[in-house]
């Protein structure tokens, strides 16, 4: 059972897709990620990139996040994405967007759309991460003070710098890794 948990929405309950499409973001992670970004999120506007439930967006909203952007190429996950926001009452704060991420990143950057903190949670195992982290900057969508959470399987590599950006922490749960990329 996925649910918020924390803020305005505390305790509600978040559908999922069906099968092993998406892999939400288990409860201990996700708490111990908020725990670490918690100085962040207050005020921020946040880009929740590949998005499945929109969890990491709506847990960011319901602490305070001014705003969140939510995408993700798969329907099935936007509709699921937009039902968790009507049901969390977050609809207003939220923008959704299906498509792929370098496209959404591009139709971002003419919108203007610039962002304080990032979630990149893409499928294990497929390194996309860097490039996804080069487009980032390359549409101009990173505020100065950005903060990026990356969630990867715990095999996976991650560069430690890569354009303006550098690990700045590093956690293990289990199979999943969380990374935290700040500017230079």
């Amino acid at each position: 059972m996925l649910r918020v948990i924390s803020g305005s929405a505390k305790g509600l309950k978040l559908l999922t897709l069906e099968g092993m499409n998406t892999r939400p973001t288990t409860d201990r992670v996700k708490e111990n990620l908020f725990n670490i970004i918690a100085p962040y999120i207050y005020g921020s506007n946040v880009l929740d990139l590949f998005a499945g439930t929109g969890s990491l967006g709506i847990e960011a909203l319901s602490r305070g996040a001014n705003s969140a952007v939510f995408c993700d190429q798969n329907k099935q996950s936007i509709d699921i994405i937009n039902r968790n926001l009507q049901h969390t009452k977050l609809m207003d704060k939220s923008e959704v967007f299906l498509g792929e991420a370098q496209l959404i990143l591009k139709k971002l950057s003419q919108l203007s759309k610039k962002f304080d903190i990032i979630f990149l949670d893409p499928p294990y195992k497929k390194e996309i991460v860097p490039g996804i982290l080069q487009d980032l900057e390359k549409y101009g969508v990173l505020d100065e003070k950005v903060l990026i959470s990356v969630e990867t399987d715990i095999e996976d590599q991650l560069p430690q710098e890569i354009g303006t950006l550098l690990v700045s922490r590093q956690q293990i749960y289990g199979k999943a890794k969380l990374t935290f990329y700040k500017r230079k």
